[in-house]
């Protein structure tokens, strides 16, 4: 892969590189409700699921012929056409299959009705503000390895095809669960074109944040903004900066939901630099009303403000309200100081967007052969250069990155950050994003200090903690 040739293949080294040390792989498991468990286990497996035909090398899962497909897709900022383009591979390769694929920003809301009632989609991409939270349906889902066992429709076994560590994200306990398709870098993003015209530079730290802000306001245009279904986007800028600067105790005290969590010194002075930037009337007010994708106009269209936190989908979600020649670029968030315990270069990066198989799916086969087909080199390619994002597939995206200086930038910071690639993943697998939005609108829009803020997100973090339903297992 030319367009990210420092992201190594080495399994081994990745896996260190991405500095989780097991934050992802020790993800916890949660036993399902005596009434879900109930629900879902209604009938016997012969009713729920479709024959299954004889495996062979073109059908490693034993999909029967002519079989039917049902796969429910996250509308977010990949759109789901990508996964369509898989589905009309799959049917060409597999003449009389059929493959139906919807698109929904309400994954749980649409779908945990469905678990319950014992017939998911047979492919489900689990993501989105609404995503269902693992720990909740863990034991309902297939475990994937068996699709990195076998051959692409190239011929060659998958996980040889593949970035090293991308497991990770995916395994909970020692169950590979979700396989999750695209290289997400987290960044804060600009138009270079805006800022070499006034000469402004990239912030670094937060104090040249701020001083950036003093610069925007004198032109007549905001620092940041935020729409209200991604103001939690300031939330993993805030983290991401937080452990940068604070290192492993930070970013080990969130995993494990420790008390007193967001009141270590690193969060604090993350929050602050951020409350220092509103109250100084460098973010553009209004966000809490604002559908988040109109937001996200006023900055790459109208130029409102100079930069947005996001993970790499930004480009292509704004595709169409983007100002010609707008030159979308990324870079690492700020530290707090140059002192950082990691440095400026540090990265937040990550395998996104979660595809899991419901084991009471009518056709696991065929959801299996469905992600097999979005893995293959003609699948992967289409997602690089109509999504202008990388997949976990190697070998897929040219040094000019299809013309996107937004996947040029995200190879520059993989680049810089060499073994300073780090993640977390307690907000997704506790599915505490919805409660944190509420605080981090209010924050955001002013109405909350930062002693509020703190107490808003240790309220929800000590009530997931405090919850004996919920299994927790330490992050370390």
């Amino acid at each position: 892969m030319e367009g990210n040739a420092t992201v190594t293949t080495d399994r081994k080294d990745l896996d260190r590189r991405m500095f989780m040390r097991g934050a992802l792989a020790a993800a916890a498991v949660v036993p399902l409700s005596s009434v879900l468990a109930a629900c879902a286990g209604s009938g016997s497996d012969d009713d729920n699921k479709q024959k299954t035909g004889t495996k062979s090398s073109e059908n490693p899962f034993g999909m029967a012929d002519k079989s039917s497909v049902d796969a429910v897709i996250f509308d977010g900022g990949y759109g789901t056409d990508y996964v369509s383009f898989a589905a009309a591979l799959m049917e060409k390769n597999l003449a009389g299959s059929s493959v139906k694929v919807s698109a929904t920003t309400e994954i749980a809301q649409e779908l945990q009705p469905r678990f319950v009632g014992g017939d998911p989609p047979d492919l489900i991409d689990n993501s989105g503000e609404n995503a269902i939270g693992f720990a909740t349906i863990l034991d309902q889902l297939e475990d994937l390895s068996d699709v990195l066992d076998a051959n692409n429709l190239e011929g060659t076994k998958i996980s040889d095809t593949l970035f090293g560590g991308v497991e990770a994200p995916g395994t909970f306990g020692d169950k590979f669960a979700a396989l999750n398709y695209v290289l997400t870098v987290y960044a804060v993003w600009y138009s270079a074109s805006l800022f070499q015209e006034n000469g402004w530079e990239p912030p670094t730290t937060w104090d040249e944040a701020l001083d950036l802000g003093a610069k925007a306001k004198a032109k007549g245009k905001y620092l940041f903004l935020w729409g209200k279904e991604a103001a939690t986007y300031y939330q993993t800028l805030a983290i991401g900066s937080a452990i940068k600067e604070g290192g492993d105790e930070v970013r080990l005290a969130l995993e494990n939901l420790k008390e007193d969590c967001w009141s270590l010194p690193a969060v604090q002075d993350v929050f602050t630099a951020m409350s220092e930037i509103i109250k100084a009337g460098y973010v553009k007010p209004g966000g809490s009303g604002t559908q988040f994708t109109a937001a996200q106009a006023q900055w790459s269209n109208t130029q409102d403000a100079l930069l947005y936190p996001s993970g790499s989908w930004i480009e292509n979600e704004m595709k169409d309200q983007t100002k010609s020649d707008f030159q979308m670029t990324g870079f690492p968030e700020m530290t707090v100081t140059t002192s950082s315990q990691m440095p400026y270069t540090a990265l937040h990066s990550t395998a996104g967007e979660p595809f899991i198989v419901p084991s009471q799916a009518k056709n696991v086969a065929g959801g299996k052969e469905l992600l097999r087909t979005m893995l293959s080199k003609d699948a992967a390619t289409n997602f690089a250069k109509t999504k202008l994002a990388p997949t976990i597939v190697k070998d897929t995206v040219p040094a000019d990155g299809f013309g996107s200086t937004a996947l040029v930038s995200q190879s520059k910071m993989l680049t810089d950050a060499g073994s300073d690639v780090f993640t977390w993943g307690f907000v997704d697998l506790y599915g505490m994003n919805v409660d944190q939005l509420v605080v981090w609108n209010s924050f955001l829009a002013g109405d909350k200090s930062v002693t509020e803020l703190t107490s808003g997100l240790q309220e929800i973090t000590d009530k997931v903690r405090e919850d004996d339903s919920i299994k927790k297992i330490e992050v370390t």
